[in-house]
């Protein structure tokens, strides 16, 4: 049973995640930073891990890890969904690692800034 405060950190990992544009991606470690939390991007891992029973759609596509690779695929429904919704953005990926990652990469903190 998650605590409130992981439901709480869930919740805003998710309001984040659902800021990333269309056709971008952004890293566990960014949002993780961007919240405050410089460190939990494994908790933000696990936010991502369980977006997918969440009522309201997180586009938990949009997040890799900070090299750009696919680390979530495992946890849609099944192994090429990531990639699939990932391209049918445009953004193209081989070998489960997104190319042009620096070009697509969307930091939360230079384009939320508080």
């Amino acid at each position: 049973m998650k605590s409130r405060i992981d439901t709480d950190f869930f919740y805003m990992v998710y309001e984040v995640v659902r800021l990333v544009p269309y056709g971008r991606v952004t890293t566990y470690g960014a949002i993780a930073n961007y919240l405050g939390t410089k460190g939990s991007s494994r908790m933000v891992g696990w936010a991502m891990n369980s977006s997918h029973s969440h009522h309201s759609p997180v586009p938990a596509h949009r997040v890799v890890n900070r090299e750009g690779l696919l680390t979530g695929k495992n946890h849609f429904h099944t192994p090429m969904m990531m990639q699939e919704l990932l391209e049918n953005e445009g953004v193209r990926v081989k070998n489960d690692k997104v190319i042009n990652f620096k070009q697509l990469f969307w930091d939360p903190n230079l384009e939320l800034k508080m």
